[in-house]
């Protein structure tokens, strides 16, 4: 049978439209290069005549999903001596608040040393027992100012200017885009492993350009810094405009979808609802017991940007509410270049606890070390809404806009 001439029209534009993003998306593909990539094309020169350890996790991978440690230890350009594994481990074992500990890595043999809660000289005391000369630094962030491998990279840095080491930060790209710094900014009265230093909850950099900035900004003595950038970024790409394969840096962080609203919806860690660990859309799944569909309509009539809100039940396999059947909402993105995560994080807030009267902040306060400051829990609890909140943190926000502009590395 032959196909009708309506089937071969929508075939063709099917072809058309499918076809035409995919060849200018490999265009671009080839372009990005990883500062690893950039490294290993210029033949490590930048470790030549070092013994080197390295800090990453199973995020340090290469295009073709090969580890970036047992691609170093293969080459003899490099003399790698050490790894460092920081929360979750080297090989990614561990769940949240876990490490993998100090053990000799099966596949390579080499030592591999836990970083993970040390700062200072005890950590410089495990860089100098492991020998190296230069530590290199190599982890997919996800651009949040709470997500604890940004500051595995500080207290890195800190302890290898302790140790007399050298230090090299292989950049990747900010999964959310660097367009923007976005939300409060830590009050160093807050400061804790979550937030060591005064910058916004969205940074919107590098890790390459974090590290430049904590160097000059933060550290008492600047350590020996190099970075090796990536080539062919721009501030504006989304993950998916690289090209890379996506390993979850956490095991609470399956996607690069989840990437973009973690910086906002994270802060529900400070309180008594499930933010959806446990559940296959951690951090896009909030709610609990009690909670029904007044909470997605309440969100829904503020018309946040870019995103919209569906009521939905869950049951989380660990963590919060743990085998029991909950309700709350399930957050969907529909214009990420519009969408404001930290708003959005803080909108969910208020109208929770205008919706639902079971809502309380963790007993600890942990609300606070998240958004940095006393101030968004204080002022939500005196019912103030999300414009008020948010307006509350803008006078600190454009000064670290200032500051940051000085260490970006890609305009």
């Amino acid at each position: 049978m032959r196909p009708s001439r309506r089937a071969v029209i929508t075939a063709a534009t099917a072809a058309t439209v499918s076809t035409a993003p995919t060849a200018a998306a490999a265009q671009r593909h080839r372009q990005l290069r990883t500062g690893f990539e950039r490294l290993a094309h210029d033949g490590y020169t930048p470790l030549d005549g070092q013994k080197v350890g390295i800090v990453t996790n199973p995020t340090g991978i290469t295009r073709d999903v090969r580890h970036i440690v047992d691609v170093m230890h293969a080459d003899t350009r490099v003399d790698l001596r050490a790894v460092f594994g920081p929360e979750h481990g080297f090989r990614g074992t561990a769940q949240a608040g876990g490490s993998e500990g100090r053990h000799d890595d099966p596949a390579t043999g080499l030592p591999v040393y836990d970083t993970y809660l040390k700062s200072g000289r005890p950590l410089a005391d495990i860089f100098t027992a492991s020998g190296v000369d230069t530590v290199v630094f190599d982890i997919q962030d996800v651009g949040a100012r709470f997500y604890t491998y940004i500051w595995t990279l500080y207290d890195c840095m800190e302890a290898a200017r302790l140790a007399g080491k050298r230090f090299v930060v292989l950049d990747r790209p900010n999964p959310v885009t660097g367009r923007a710094a976005l939300g409060p900014v830590l009050h160093k009265e807050f400061a804790t492993f979550v937030g060591r230093q005064p910058i916004s909850q969205a940074h919107g950099m590098t890790v390459a350009e974090l590290a430049r900035l904590f160097n000059e900004e933060f550290l008492t003595d600047p350590v020996p810094l190099e970075t090796v950038p990536m080539s062919g970024w721009k501030r504006s790409d989304f993950y998916d405009a690289s090209g890379l394969p996506w390993v979850p840096p956490s095991p609470n962080m399956p996607t690069p979808e989840t990437a973009l609203v973690y910086s906002g919806t994270c802060l529900f860690e400070g309180t008594n609802l499930s933010e959806g660990r446990g559940t296959t859309r951690p951090f896009e799944l909030l709610g609990a017991e009690g909670v029904d569909r007044r909470w997605a309509a309440a969100a829904n009539e503020l018309a946040l940007p870019g995103v919209r809100f569906r009521e939905a039940y869950f049951a989380p396999t660990f963590s919060k509410f743990q085998g029991r059947t909950i309700g709350g909402v399930q957050i969907h993105v529909h214009d990420r270049n519009a969408f404001d995560p930290v708003r959005t994080g803080i909108a969910l807030l208020v109208t929770a606890r205008k919706v639902w009267s079971g809502f309380a902040w963790r007993p600890d306060n942990w609300i606070d070390k998240l958004t940095g400051s006393a101030r968004v829990r204080t002022m939500i609890d005196a019912g103030a809404d999300t414009d008020e909140v948010v307006a509350g943190w803008q006078e600190e926000l454009a000064a670290f806009r200032r500051t940051r502009r000085k260490y970006l590395l890609y305009r």
